[in-house]
């Protein structure tokens, strides 16, 4: 079995996970830009096992749709690696960029189009969402 780990810049927080992706997809919501300091977020789904190494600082938040969300960052390098939804278990979002892997699967869908850039171009194969898929 695939076995992936992400990193934060400074290497000292990681999650490992199995397995390919359940799903991979962009967020181009404003929460998302300002978390992430880039135009859209990329995230990735995986079920459990996971194993998380180093020490985390949470910061939660509420979507648009009502879900809240806890993301987990480094507390020395800022870099956010994972987030979880309350009420949602068994899943964990992983941040695609944190896996510093260019041959990752690419996304499958886009939330959040109402709020992206005109100017970021888009897979021709992605399903696209105006807001959250929720």
């Amino acid at each position: 079995m695939t076995q992936r780990t992400a990193a934060c810049s400074c290497g000292q927080l990681s999650i490992t996970v199995e397995g390919e992706p359940l799903g991979t997809g962009v967020c181009h919501c404003l929460a998302c830009q300002r978390r992430t300091g880039s135009v859209f977020a990329t995230l990735a789904a995986f079920p459990k096992p996971w194993t998380v190494t180093g020490n985390a600082t949470a910061y939660v938040r509420s979507g648009d749709q009502g879900g809240t969300f806890t993301f987990y960052f480094c507390p020395h390098c800022g870099s956010t690696v994972f987030h979880t939804e309350h009420g949602v278990e068994g899943f964990v979002m992983v941040a695609v960029g944190a896996f510093a892997d260019p041959a990752f699967p690419p996304p499958q869908d886009s939330v959040y189009d109402c709020r992206r850039h005109s100017w970021v171009t888009l897979p021709a194969n992605l399903v696209v969402f105006d807001k959250d898929t929720q």
